[in-house]
């Protein structure tokens, strides 16, 4: 019952229908109106400030300073502050969030960010540069020690972004990816873990043990976090057999790996 009801919240969220949002509105009026006369009758008739046009606010009240959870906010950080670490001499990210982890990268580095969709502003740190990593350019060959794609290979070939339908669009991307990275560079990983499946158009979800396929032979996992479903994160954990073979418990979760190829 609880995934249906999730199911359906989800379905009329897509749909440009938000129940609980409409009811804080509602809810919310007495008491605007209330604390503007109150503010008014404060403010009397020699105050500095003027009052303007309404611009009601009604969300705000019971809400946190924020959202630090789920897998935006966790990987962003988590592969950040192992770039900082590691401090590479030049890094490529494939697709990943402009404003969040790669504004995190620019705060103390220069990256370079590859991605079909095309941007146009000009950012300090970062250069852009549009294309299609499933088309394979051979000037990138060994360009760089290490790499990211934060929840973006998971898109390649549904069509979502205009890209074209391709149903191994991810095993491309994965091989042009591997083929960019210097020997023994780094490349940062996420993408959504469950049970194997495509959730057409949004994205594929990936088993654990069908990315262990992907990568081996080709990287040594240096590290393994995840979010699980409740967007709570499992920091550097130990991949053991059985955690795999039920993908640590996530339907949609997100798995974050760093790795070394090999």
């Amino acid at each position: 019952m609880r995934r249906l009801l999730r199911a359906i919240r989800k379905l009329m969220n897509h749909l440009g229908f938000f129940p609980g949002k409409g009811w804080q509105f509602i809810s919310g009026i007495p008491s605007f109106f209330k604390e503007y006369h109150q503010l008014k009758k404060q403010l009397g008739q020699n105050s500095d400030f003027k009052l303007g046009r309404f611009f009601p606010i009604f969300f705000d009240k019971k809400a946190t300073n924020g959202e630090a959870r789920g897998a935006y906010f966790h990987q962003d950080m988590v592969v950040a502050q192992q770039i900082y670490k590691n401090n590479p001499t030049r890094h490529i990210d494939i697709g990943s969030r402009i404003d969040g982890f790669i504004a995190h990268l620019a705060i103390f580095r220069e990256v370079e960010v590859f991605d079909i969709r095309p941007q146009p502003a000009t950012i300090k740190n970062i250069t852009f540069i549009q294309a299609d990593l499933m088309d394979w350019d051979p000037a990138l060959e060994n360009a760089c020690d290490s790499l990211s794609s934060l929840h973006a290979i998971e898109h390649f070939g549904l069509g979502r972004y205009s890209d074209p339908i391709d149903a191994e669009g991810h095993l491309k991307a994965f091989k042009h990816i591997y083929q960019m990275l210097e020997k023994g560079g780094k490349f940062y990983f996420s993408g959504p873990i469950g049970p194997l499946r495509i959730e057409f158009n949004a994205h594929r979800v990936w088993s654990i043990s069908y990315l262990l396929t992907l990568f081996n032979n080709k990287y040594r996992i240096d590290r393994f976090s995840y979010v699980n479903d409740d967007g709570l994160l499992f920091e550097d954990v130990e991949m053991k057999e059985e955690a795999i073979r039920h993908n640590f418990g996530c339907t949609l979760g997100c798995g974050i790996f760093e790795m070394t190829k090999i």
